[in-house]
């Protein structure tokens, strides 16, 4: 899809509310945005359901289950990548932790951590985990967190739903150390996935997805606060999930076969273009 023509496509809230959104094209940044977005005091009506997994260590449908073994893969790949930067004190921030798996794997890797995460479902299954390791606090809110600064903060798929997009940057580079690593992973709407499922697409998850973002988008986000995009890495296996899901919001029902095709399709596609399904960021703050 070019967007730069199609300018907003609607979309469907299938997991919630059923209510249609639009995606209109932002041309400054080269993103997407969610029309119209939710109430600050509403947002978090959208979250409430047992079909948000993030939210729940739920293991009841297939489809739960493979989120669950892909997550416990990816949390190991998750800490050799922070595990690679060169820190002063390893105290890390995880913003948006859900149930507190990635902050724990962290901790029992020697890293300092603090988490933040205003659900209260996942808040509370975080701290049950993390309170039995002795470690730092869970806070609701980023403002919450007055005079800490971490070498590493880590939004996994976490700032596509943050209202006030640039405040929330600025706030980030402030609770940041000077030459600090912010990792930020989030959904590639020009990726082949998206492009084939269109508004269908899982990964526009509207209205939770405020923002969409392209490599570009990031980049020019960022740079405004002078913070410098240095990596780009693939999530591979974020396409097969995103396609098992997009298969049933297109044809009503999942499709095993077809999504590991479109998802395999989609990573072949991006050796060349590195167009992946969902991105991750490597962010040095100056």
């Amino acid at each position: 899809m070019d967007f730069s023509k199609i300018k907003k496509i609607t979309c469907e809230d299938y997991t919630v509310s059923n209510q249609k959104f639009d995606l209109v094209y932002n041309e400054k940044f080269d993103m997407l945005e969610t029309f119209p977005q939710p109430k600050l005091e509403d947002l978090g009506n959208y979250y409430e359901s047992s079909d948000y997994i993030s939210h729940t260590d739920s293991k009841k449908s297939f489809t739960d289950k493979l989120y669950q073994i892909v997550k416990g893969y990816t949390l190991n790949k998750k800490l050799s990548l922070i595990n690679s930067f060169k820190t002063e004190q390893k105290n890390l921030l995880d913003v948006g932790c859900g149930t507190g798996d990635f902050l724990l794997n962290c901790k029992n890797n020697g890293w300092n951590v603090v988490g933040v995460e205003p659900n209260h479902q996942a808040k509370s299954l975080a701290e049950s985990k993390l309170t039995a390791s002795s470690i730092s606090k869970v806070y609701t809110n980023l403002t919450d967190i007055n005079s800490e600064k971490f070498d590493v903060i880590t939004l996994w798929h976490v700032l596509e739903h943050v209202p006030n997009l640039e405040v929330y940057i600025l706030n980030l580079k402030q609770l940041l150390k000077p030459n600090g690593v912010l990792v930020v992973a989030v959904p590639n709407f020009k990726s082949y996935d998206a492009n084939y499922y269109k508004q269908f697409w899982a990964a526009f998850d509207v209205p939770r997805h405020l923002w969409h973002f392209s490599k570009k988008s990031i980049e020019l986000l960022f740079s405004k606060e002078n913070m410098a995009v240095k990596k780009i890495l693939p999530m591979k296996f974020d396409s097969f999930y995103v396609s098992l899901l997009s298969e049933n919001y297109k044809n009503g029902k999942s499709s095993f076969i077809s999504a590991f095709y479109i998802g395999l399709l989609s990573n072949l596609k991006a050796l060349s273009s590195k167009e992946y399904s969902s991105l991750i960021y490597v962010i040095k703050n100056t």
